[in-house]
């Protein structure tokens, strides 16, 4: 099932994406879904970023190329960070590129795992009780401000540095699944979600052992090798296999 977030001129709702249509449901995601009985066509609905979090833990360096064209090795422990609720963006939306205090931004595809219901130090075993499902992310970065802050608050907590979409896919497994990333439409990252380092029920262990996720919340697992610049006027586009594809433009930011 793909839940998805839409504006119309009615006003915002989730729905169920049914091949070409969106059958709208009441209140949020979680729990039994309730169908309104309304269904737009999708080509007449504004998707929008999927869901937005209480907060974005993300995983650096969660596969082992990217960790070495970093500059280092892989890490034995996950690697947690996090970006604010304000960095999210929807499939569609442009990325801002700070000009006035970075002169590099990248770009770095990764899946995102979506919770469910309010969880704590959940085992590994029972994290697909506390999942909602996947959804495509970017974790963008201005990765001088990265090198030059020794820490990644800044580089990764822009306004728009966190795309999310185009809706969540609850039906997945995602132990093995493509991840692609294209700007302009040349392959800059291709890798498959068997290579991460620490994979998602581990990832939610390890994050829930620290804090306490609600629904909601949103855990980034990594960008695989490939990571590189964008420049204004670049269209980048994350696509990650039984998820679907997330599609932005880079503008300067005003």
């Amino acid at each position: 099932m793909r839940i998805a977030r839409f504006s119309t001129e009615e006003g915002m709702s989730f729905g169920v994406v049914e091949e070409n249509t969106v059958a709208a449901v009441a209140a949020h995601p979680f729990g039994d879904l309730t169908f309104t009985g309304v269904r737009y066509p999708l080509a007449d609905v504004r998707l929008l970023a999927p869901i937005l979090p209480s907060k974005i833990i993300a995983i650096g360096k969660n596969y082992a190329e990217h960790a070495r064209e970093m500059g280092g090795e892989p890490p034995a422990e996950p690697v947690i960070f996090s970006k604010p609720s304000t960095a999210v963006i929807g499939p569609g939306e442009a990325i801002a590129y700070p000009e006035k205090l970075s002169q590099r931004v990248d770009y770095e595809g990764e899946l995102a795992v979506v919770i469910g219901r309010m969880c704590r130090e959940v085992p590994a075993a029972r994290v697909p009780e506390v999942i909602l499902g996947y959804t495509c992310a970017n974790d963008v970065t201005a990765r001088d401000l990265q090198q030059k802050d020794g820490q990644w608050t800044r580089a990764k907590g822009f306004d728009t540095f966190c795309p999310l979409g185009p809706w969540i896919e609850t039906e997945v497994d995602p132990a093995d699944l493509a991840i692609t990333t294209t700007v302009n439409g040349e392959v800059r990252q291709d890798a498959r979600t068997s290579q991460l380092l620490h994979d998602v029920p581990a990832l939610v262990e390890y994050v829930s052992q620290v804090m306490t996720l609600l629904p909601g919340d949103v855990i980034l697992t990594g960008t695989p090798a490939g990571v590189g610049p964008l420049e204004i006027g670049d269209e980048v586009t994350v696509r990650v296999e039984g998820v679907g594809e997330l599609t932005n433009r880079v503008v300067a930011r005003e």
